[in-house]
Formats: structure tokens, sequence, C-alpha cells
């Protein structure tokens, strides 16, 4: 796609409940690209994070043909220069059935931590697909597509030059893990394949190479907690933690909810609707220490959108929109990081209308008041 400069604000006419009510920042969008290179393939899912360095580390579920199917796997991309250019992908993660939503984290000691979770969603749709599904589905037998379902992750102490085998962490959601400032690391997620389902977070204390279950989230009066999807969290320059839900129960379904924990992840506050349509949301504190949510916008005019918050969660801004020239609902995703020049890099997944399969899309843009 050309480089293109231009301006978008909100123009919303609707106050959302819980939003501070001021008017949005402004998204300068500095350019809009595609930044994945197997135009034959389709990529979903990504995730963005910043290395101590200033170097970018991409994920994404690559390797498909479609939003579901048997092929996925998880590629690993980098880029030294802020997102400007992007080294060819390389393959981690491609275990015999499914693999999807890839999370990446620098840790404080430098080691790269990459999850996903695999799934058997695709099945239904084997006996129509062929050959090509079958020979994929068949690459290990019935135990061992079993035991292959689950939440992995992978480590690097070399920065990215190998990676462990995959081992089982106790939750997944898209964007994985967080760094906290007393050295621990938080994961808030979901137990996949777990018969209860927990919603909560898990904690490592050894640099990501084991988790313990830490807390358990609790459900909101009147929800299952099921219907709780695809976490991510933040701590705040005051030491609260933040951690925003994908939310399918039928009170403010399809909404992101949020709730907080003041005790450093022990206990958690009930979730609580922030007036925010769309989502997964992927939370990132900013130098200046205000809180940025990015999240997919599922509905025309669709794209993805950012909000602010000035107060530590409390509130938010009004839409921030990133990108609003979708053909579709097969998007979303996004993930920002901030660089040192203080310019915002957004990477997400979209099915362009010019594309038979989804394509990886960046936003390097500035937030101005």
């Amino acid at each position: 796609m050309k480089r293109r400069t231009f301006v978008i604000s909100s123009s919303a006419s609707t106050l959302f409940l819980g939003t501070s009510g001021r008017a949005a920042p402004v998204a300068r969008i500095l350019e809009t690209k595609v930044v994945s290179q197997l135009p034959d393939l389709y990529h979903g899912w990504p995730t963005l994070a910043r290395r101590k360095d200033g170097g970018l580390l991409l994920v994404c579920s690559g390797g498909r043909e479609a939003h579901v199917c048997p092929f996925g796997r998880t590629d690993f991309m980098r880029s030294t220069d802020g997102g400007e250019t992007w080294c060819f992908p390389q393959i981690v993660m491609d275990g015999p059935i499914d693999d999807r939503d890839a999370g990446v984290l620098e840790t404080a000691r430098g080691s790269i931590l990459i999850t996903n979770f695999t799934s058997l969603a695709y099945e239904p749709q084997l006996e129509n697909k062929g050959k090509r599904w079958q020979d994929a589905h068949n690459r290990t037998d019935a135990e061992g597509r079993r035991k292959s379902l689950g939440n992995w992750m992978i480590r690097s102490t070399d920065g990215g030059l190998t990676f462990s085998g995959r081992y089982r962490v106790p939750v997944n959601s898209p964007h994985g893990p967080v760094q906290l400032r007393d050295g621990r690391l938080l994961y808030a997620g979901k137990a996949l394949w777990d018969n209860e389902s927990k919603v909560g977070v898990c904690e490592s204390g050894d640099d990501g190479q084991t988790w313990s279950w830490l807390a358990d989230i609790p459900a909101r009066k009147g929800d299952n907690h099921k219907d709780y999807h695809e976490l991510h969290a933040v701590e705040t320059p005051e030491g609260v933690l933040v951690v925003q839900i994908r939310n399918h129960n039928r009170a403010n379904s399809g909404e992101t909810l949020q709730c907080k924990s003041t005790d450093g992840g022990k206990t958690w506050s009930d979730p609580r609707p922030i007036g925010v349509w769309g989502l997964p949301s992927h939370l990132l504190r900013l130098r200046d220490g205000r809180l940025l949510m990015s999240y997919g916008y599922r509905r025309k005019p669709f794209g993805n959108q950012a909000r602010v918050s000035e107060n530590g969660g409390k509130t938010w801004s009004t839409p921030i929109m990133v990108s609003v020239d979708g053909p579709g609902h097969d998007l979303g995703y996004p993930s920002t990081v901030e660089r040192d020049d203080g310019k915002l890099v957004t990477v997400w997944y979209e099915k362009m209308a010019d594309s038979p399969r989804a394509v990886l899309r960046q936003a390097i843009w500035t937030l101005g008041s």
C-alpha cells in the first residue's frame, strides 16, 4: 500500500457509559501497510511486543488456509527499525493440530516468551475439505490429537535464536503474559480444555519457566464465567493491576469488561462494563503513565480502535480510530507498542477485499491531544 498521512479523530455522537466524557485524543496515522510476507497463506491473531533495546517482536498464527483449519502454526518476525521493515517469518511452533492465537513478551531478564493454544475446532469440516485436510489431521492419531490440546509456551534466552520445546501453562489469552515491576510475570487468561474453564491469573517467579495459579477472577452477578474470554493485563504506575475481558454474557454482550487488583493479583474486583463495544483488547502503559487499550471493531466502520485512560483505567476516552476501512468482520486482535521516538505501532490481522487470505496490517501513528 502507498504511504499516506492523515488525521482520524472520534466523531461519535453518543457518550459511552464509563468514559471520561472528554474529547478523544487525535490519532495522526503516518503509515498503514501490510507487513505479512506470505500472501498465499492466512494470518491471524498477532501480538506485537517491544524489546528493551527498541527492537520489535511480532508473532501470529501463520501457515493457515482459513480462519479455522488444521494447518495453523506460530510464526515469529523481528524488526530492528521500529516496524519500518520486518524479517522473513520463522516458524517457532507447529504441532499436529491447529496452533492459534500467538502472544509474545520480552521479560525483564531478557528472555522471550511465546504463547499459543491448540484446537480441533476444524474437525466438523473435515468431510467436505478433501485429502489435504485429512492428511494434516492424520499427522497423529486420536490419542495424539487429544494430548496435543493445550495452552503452550516456549522460551528463548538467546534473543530468539533458539527456543525451548513447548511446555504447558495454566491459561491462554491472545496476547500472553505481562511483566510486573516486582519481577513477577502475570498471565491473565482462561484455562482452556479444563472442565472448569477457570478464568483468572497465574504467576511466574522464575522468568516464565514454571507457572502457578494465583487467583480466580470472580464472575459479575448474573454472569457465567465460562462466557468470559481473551483477557489481558497491565500494571498502572501506582501498582494497580487492571485486566480486561472479552464478554459474551447476555448483559453487555460483545463489550469489554474490566476488573482490578490492588494487592498484586491475590484478589480481584467484580468485572464491570466500561462502555466499550469491541474486542478483544490489548493493554499498554505509555511512558507518560497513561493507559492505552487497542481493540477490534467488528461492525461498520469495520476496523480497529483505541482509547486512552488518564486515571489508571477508571475512565476511558471516546474512541480513537486507528483503521476504518475493513471490508468485513474478519479482522482485529490489534496490539500496540510505543517506540523511543514516541510513535505508536499497531498490528492487527485483516481479510482484505482484494486478498483471498487474511494479512497482517500495521499502522504507525502518533497520539495528540
